[in-house]
C-alpha cells in the first residue's frame, strides 16, 4: 500500500507544478530499468501514462489521479513479477 501512496504523492506533486512552461513528467523504474513515463497536462487536467514494453510503447490517458496511480502501480508490479 505504501508504494501506491508514493505513486499518488508523485502525481500530486506533478499537479502542483501547474503554471510552469514545461509539461511535468516523471519516470518510474524497476531495478534501474525505466518501465513507464507519466506526463501531466494542466490545461486538460489529464495524465498520460506511457508504458515501455519490449516491442512497443502503449499510451493511456487518465483524467482521474487514482486511476492513473493504479495503472502505474499495476505496471510496476507486473515488471517486478517478471524480474
Amino acid at each position: 500500500m505504501s508504494q501506491l501512496l508514493g505513486i499518488i504523492q508523485r502525481l500530486q506533486t506533478m499537479q502542483s507544478m501547474e503554471g510552469q512552461e514545461d509539461v511535468p513528467q516523471r519516470q518510474f523504474e524497476v531495478n534501474g530499468k525505466v518501465i513507464c513515463q507519466v506526463k501531466y497536462f494542466s490545461g486538460t487536467g489529464t495524465f498520460e501514462v506511457e508504458e515501455y514494453d519490449k516491442d512497443n510503447k502503449q499510451t493511456y490517458q487518465f483524467d482521474d489521479i487514482d486511476a492513473a496511480a493504479i495503472e502505474i502501480f499495476d505496471i510496476v508490479q507486473e515488471e517486478k513479477a517478471l524480474s
